[in-house]
């Protein structure tokens, strides 16, 4: 699901001036694994200034290409179960076995300074997210179709598809509780509707909410 390429993105702006009422707006991308999110993701980060992504927490292994840090906050189960009962998550769920959590804090203070936000979740924690912060905007990524979803997982040399395909079901049958939806089936039109669809949000929101 995550690139290791760095998804800061270019230098930040300074935070935003005490006269200027804009603070920053929490974009959360979600939809099924494999379907393309961090690609998205990483291409926006690269091209937008404006954006910050947050890195979550999950007990899982560390895959070869990963950085801890920056594609995630590698922990242990113990670790993370304290981080729990202190309240440190916005949100957290336990996805294929593993732990995965949003830093509450991390995301509030980038929010302050006038920069956005980007999560990639998984959709129930996306859903999760907007019933605590009414200000977040959701972007559902979706598949083309089913058998193009198992071929990348395939080619991704994920186990178990067939238990995540009655997951990918449940995600899309809940597609209509997100303001977005944009199907990957070319990545030049997805991410000119992704790209659109984050313009839209900001002139909506105008950085005047978040949670």
């Amino acid at each position: 699901m995550s690139s290791s390429r760095d998804r800061r993105g270019p230098a930040s702006p300074a935070a935003a001036h005490p006269d200027d009422p804009r603070k920053g707006v929490l974009i959360v991308v979600s939809g099924p694994s494999g379907v393309g999110k961090s690609t998205l993701i990483d291409r926006f980060l690269r091209e937008d200034s404006h954006s910050r992504f947050s890195i979550s927490y999950t007990t899982r292994q560390r895959r070869v290409h990963e950085v801890d840090g920056k594609d995630y906050h590698f922990v242990d189960e113990g670790t993370f179960e304290s981080m729990i009962a202190k309240g440190y998550f916005l949100e957290w769920e336990k996805v294929h076995g593993n732990l995965y959590g949003t830093p509450r804090a991390e995301i509030l203070a980038i929010l302050e300074t006038g920069r956005d936000i980007i999560l990639d979740i998984d959709v129930k924690g996306a859903i999760n997210i907007s019933s605590q912060c009414a200000a977040a905007r959701l972007i559902f990524i979706e598949p083309p179709s089913t058998r193009d979803l198992v071929n990348r997982l395939s080619l991704r040399g994920e186990k178990e598809i067939e238990t995540r395909m009655k997951r990918v079901e449940e995600e899309i049958a809940r597609k209509g509780e997100f303001g977005y939806t944009i199907v990957n089936d070319d990545l030049e039109k997805a991410y000119g509707t992704f790209r659109k669809a984050i313009d839209d949000i900001r002139r909506e929101d105008n950085g005047k909410n978040n949670c």
